[in-house]
């Protein structure tokens, strides 16, 4: 950013306007992310799930070879418009995928398949952790690589995701294509559609044929869906404000702090995206047999205890010991957090 300014206009920048540039690329990530969940239901309506997955990658294709040829144009504007279309690329897949999948699946499995969008969620997260070592291409020389390397997923789906069907409930209830519904389940079963899920998918249809989608605003008035509309926003607003992403954030400094080098601190790190990638996928075993409920429950209480536990540890810090006893609470969180409430 720095080297980019002085060529252009011979100016040298302040630590802080530095830091705000750097932090005003990394935030603007949540943004494309919140335009991408608005315009998801849109397009998935409008176009079908599968086929809006396929179209998403548009957004990913275009943010990645901002970020490549960044570098060699010398724009940090290009980082910018790389992370606005990666953000809209990730609001519309984390909306859409557990959709088609719990559309896709069969009623006994349809917690756990819709799950899987969290396990990869996670599995892409320890991914990044190990592309962004220093050995491949977390050097300075390869930052750009690094940062368009988010286009091999997309290339991998766009060669996969067409020989799959589109979602059965979609062909069913949006489109009243009959046939292709039956046809798409056939595909997904293997052989013959049981008449008990096709009927469910009917029943459906009969009691949403003349409804319109409610608007957001209607909602709120709407007294039979204001318990749901309560618990999808204590939920939701839970989730995103337990702090996961912050231990994430200072995980490096408790590390720092508990004596390892900056060497040790990468491959240390890749160990709290393990913790949640592990995490997530004991949940997905045991959704069906537990429920939902419990898995909420249970993480976010074992996360509560793990955050007094954490935040004593940092006031004791002082004390020989403690610095590693932060270090437990890091990777404990972080798995109370992919056992429920991620």
């Amino acid at each position: 950013i720095n080297e980019t300014f002085q060529q252009r206009w011979d100016i040298q920048l302040l630590d802080y306007q530095v830091t705000l540039l750097w932090t005003i690329i990394v935030s603007i990530f949540s943004l494309g992310g919140l335009a991408g969940a608005l315009i998801a239901g849109p397009m998935t309506i409008r176009f079908g799930r599968k086929n809006c997955l396929l179209l998403n990658n548009i957004f990913l294709m275009s943010g990645a070879l901002f970020a490549l040829t960044s570098r060699a144009a010398r724009s940090f504007e290009m980082i910018i418009i790389s992370r606005v279309l990666i953000g809209i690329n990730a609001g519309i897949s984390m909306n859409v995928q557990p959709m088609y999948f719990g559309e896709s699946a069969p009623k006994n499995l349809r917690g756990a398949v819709s799950l899987s969008s969290a396990v990869f969620t996670a599995f892409g997260v320890v991914l990044g952790q190990v592309v962004g070592l220093r050995e491949i291409l977390g050097s300075e020389s390869c930052w750009q690589y690094l940062l368009a390397s988010n286009a091999i997923p997309g290339f991998i789906q766009l060669l996969s995701l067409p020989w799959f069907p589109e979602s059965p409930r979609f062909l069913l209830i949006d489109r009243g294509d009959k046939e292709a519904c039956i046809n798409g389940l056939r595909r997904l079963r293997g052989g013959e559609v049981q008449s008990s899920e096709l009927d469910e998918i009917l029943q459906e249809q009969d009691e949403t044929r003349g409804l319109r989608p409610s608007r957001p605003w209607e909602l709120l008035t709407d007294r039979s869906v204001r318990w749901q509309l309560i618990s999808v926003v204590i939920i939701s607003s839970a989730m995103q404000l337990c702090g996961n992403d912050s231990i994430y954030v200072y995980a490096s400094y408790v590390f720092k702090e508990a004596g390892l080098s900056n060497d040790q601190i990468q491959y240390v790190t890749i160990g709290t995206g393990t913790c949640e990638f592990t995490a997530c996928i004991m949940c997905n075993l045991l959704i069906e047999h537990v429920g939902r409920r419990f898995m909420l429950m249970g993480g976010f209480l074992l996360m509560a205890i793990w955050a007094i536990v954490f935040t004593i540890a940092l006031l004791l810090e002082h004390i020989s010991w403690m610095p590693y006893l932060s270090m437990a609470c890091i990777f404990t969180y972080i798995l109370s957090f992919g056992m429920g409430p991620g």
